[in-house]
């Protein structure tokens, strides 16, 4: 997966800011304001720790969990909870979700020129670095980018 493959996805999930207050409890208990900020801060907390980490500290601990997702290129519904750090707030302003859009964007081109083993930890995954971390962004945000989708159907 490349980086456009997520810059995509990104100009997908901005389509969508112009929705966010939908909501439709059959196919999510939140709305789409809560996949799009989530979202966007997986991104920009995943670019931000890429950019901070110590790549002699990377393991290359790719779990198998890991493998079998991104080998299928999806990750099943309602099975993950989103760690603290990347919830999203109770209210979330369109303007928030705009300036972590632009955030997102700027962050997300950091990436090529980083180590290819600058990385960050994923609770399941365990150590994602920058050979994977197109493929992890692009699969996380298509898995949001759907249910918003389901959403608005």
């Amino acid at each position: 997966m490349s980086l456009n493959k997520v810059k995509s996805a990104l100009n997908n999930l901005e389509s969508h800011i112009e929705n966010h207050n939908v909501s439709n409890p059959k196919v999510s208990k939140t709305n789409v304001a809560w996949h799009l900020d989530h979202s966007l801060k997986v991104i920009n907390n995943v670019c931000i720790a890429l950019q901070k980490s110590d790549p002699s500290l990377y393991k290359n601990n790719f779990s198998f969990l890991g493998k079998v997702f991104f080998t299928l290129g999806f990750f099943p519904r309602g099975k993950a909870k989103a760690p603290k750090h990347v919830k999203p707030p109770e209210v979330i302003l369109k303007e928030d979700l705009i300036s972590q859009m632009q955030q997102a964007k700027t962050n997300v081109d950091t990436i090529a020129s980083l180590d290819k083993n600058a990385f960050f930890k994923h609770p399941l995954f365990g150590d994602v670095n920058t050979t994977r971390i197109y493929r992890f962004l692009a699969l996380h945000t298509n898995h949001h980018l759907k249910i918003i989708e389901d959403i608005l159907k």
